[in-house]
């Protein structure tokens, strides 16, 4: 099998992108499009960034895709209960056909990533067509799928990449034109990115895209949960239906490369000393009295020579780093790749967190999982916890270890830019 992302002229049938008639935020109806955006679900660091994005406009998009209230089944009601309002309101309002829709992110750094959105058609894991490279964690899906039904929408797009061919009849050349046109929307997020949109309905068009997407499969570079939580609602319903079909962005990374980076773990009720006392003997522990930003130098150094991390949340940096071989042997599964074996996230997991700290990896009272490296530290420090910050994990090691069908430990990378949610949302009954 070709490499994960890559065309695959051998594979019995590739991408399926269907349009659909997206729902959009009336911009007269809302403060600004900015204020009504949001990062993923899983980025947001709660509760911190959870109420600003609710005090920034009263329909921003958190309050469908992170409800608050008491009980799970409350909260997924009270999602649905706003989504029904917005719309009877006009808030948000249906575009009158179905369209694909091409997305432009641009940052203040010269990030420029397009991509093009639509319903994808959901393929079992043996076609081979929709490649996961992390286990999943089942409380999170059985959450996302609750949401999801009780809303019968999508509400943010997952993000897909793969592979194209860089010939004038592929998606990036519709896209590159597209472009150039006046878009639906545009605004600039607190982040200072640069988002815009536009809807592909000429029907030429949309068979371009169909046919060069056939001819190629895709590696999920966020979005796991959601796109288990898809298979697990498309089970529930008879086909053909809607929910056989799941929102996503696809981005064609021979054009846009992505950016990998770690997604750090914060450990709850372990003090940072009573983390490193535990450490003796199995890793060596160095105190680094420097900034964030150095610490993470030297910790992208000692990744370099093996695993390694850095623990915060006592107002210092330590670098954990030259675990005891005879420990890893003991504690990390011998029947996965080498590759697999040898990444920080499996010596983390299998070897720190199960036997050396003994904290179960789907605990959320027990661990928390922050894409923010700052707000991690932060809140280890405010907490009491302890934060453990990883070293990013090179994209051909994930492309790698997915083309093999081998998964790596949950929340193991980042990848991004990540769409922001709020801009084009699915809905299952239209």
């Amino acid at each position: 099998m070709n490499t994960a992302g890559h065309s695959e002229a051998t594979t019995r049938r590739g991408l399926e992108l269907t349009p659909f008639r997206g729902l959009r935020y009336d911009p007269d109806r809302v403060g600004s499009l900015a204020a009504v955006t949001s990062p993923p679900y899983d980025v947001v660091v709660r509760p911190d960034g959870l109420h600003q994005l609710q005090d920034a406009d009263p329909h921003n998009i958190v309050r469908l895709i992170l409800p608050q209230a008491v009980t799970p089944s409350t909260r997924n009601e009270q999602a649905a209960q706003t989504l029904r309002r917005w719309l009877s309101e006009g808030v948000l309002t249906a575009d009158d056909e179905p369209a694909l829709y091409v997305y432009e992110q641009s940052g203040p750094d010269g990030l420029l990533q397009r991509g093009v959105i639509g319903a994808l058609l959901l393929s079992d894991p043996a076609e081979h067509i929709v490649l996961p490279h992390e286990d999943v964690m089942p409380h999170v899906v059985a959450d996302r799928a609750a949401l999801m039904r009780a809303t019968s929408a999508n509400l943010e797009p997952l993000l897909l990449t793969y592979r194209g061919n860089g010939s004038a009849a592929d998606t990036s050349a519709v896209i590159e034109r597209v472009v150039e046109e006046r878009p639906l929307l545009a605004t600039t997020t607190e982040d200072g990115f640069r988002h815009r949109l536009w809807a592909v309905t000429a029907p030429e068009d949309l068979v371009r895209i169909q046919s060069d997407l056939a001819h190629h499969q895709a590696l999920i570079a966020d979005g796991h949960h959601r796109w288990a939580t898809y298979r697990r609602l498309r089970a529930e319903h008879p086909s053909p239906s809607p929910w056989d079909y799941g929102l996503v962005l696809l981005v064609d990374t021979a054009r846009y490369p992505l950016r990998v980076r770690a997604i750090h773990r914060l450990l709850h009720g372990l003090p940072v000393a009573e983390a490193l006392t535990a450490l003796d003997g199995h890793f060596r522990v160095r105190h680094l009295p420097v900034p964030l930003t150095e610490a993470l130098e030297v910790l992208a150094d000692a990744a370099g020579a093996g695993n390694a991390f850095l623990l915060a949340g006592d107002g210092a940096f330590h670098l954990v780093d030259r675990p005891d071989p005879d420990l890893l042997d003991r504690t990390i599964p011998a029947d996965r790749p080498a590759a697999w074996r040898t990444l920080d996230a499996t010596v983390l997991h299998a070897t720190l967190l199960d036997h050396v700290w003994d904290i179960p990896e789907d605990d959320p009272t027990r661990i928390a999982y922050i894409h923010d490296t700052a707000a991690t530290v932060r809140k280890a420090e405010r907490h009491g916890g302890t934060a453990v910050l990883l070293h990013p994990v090179r994209e051909d090691v994930v492309r790698d270890l997915a083309r093999q069908g081998v998964t790596m430990p949950r929340k193991s990378t980042s990848f991004g830019p990540k769409p922001a949610s709020g801009l084009v949302l699915r809905a299952l009954d239209l």
